[in-house]
């Protein structure tokens, strides 16, 4: 794979934007993780799964104080 010198560097995304899940058509369980990530701002998303099937969605929060 050829890399160019002149390539400038991809800005990292910004993940202070609020994720917009608005208007989109998503089963339940996807909707539900979408949620979950436009919440959050630091903590744990953990998934169970049975044979293939989201189960369960936990979300342990983190606040922390200086």
């Amino acid at each position: 794979m050829h890399h160019s010198k002149d390539r400038v560097p991809e800005k990292p995304a910004d993940r202070t934007a609020p994720l917009s899940i608005e208007g989109l058509n998503l089963p339940e369980p996807l909707q539900a993780i979408a949620e979950a990530l436009g919440q959050i701002r630091y903590g744990v998303i953990q998934l169970t799964v049975h044979d293939g099937r989201l189960m369960q969605l936990d979300i342990t929060e983190r606040r922390r104080f200086t």
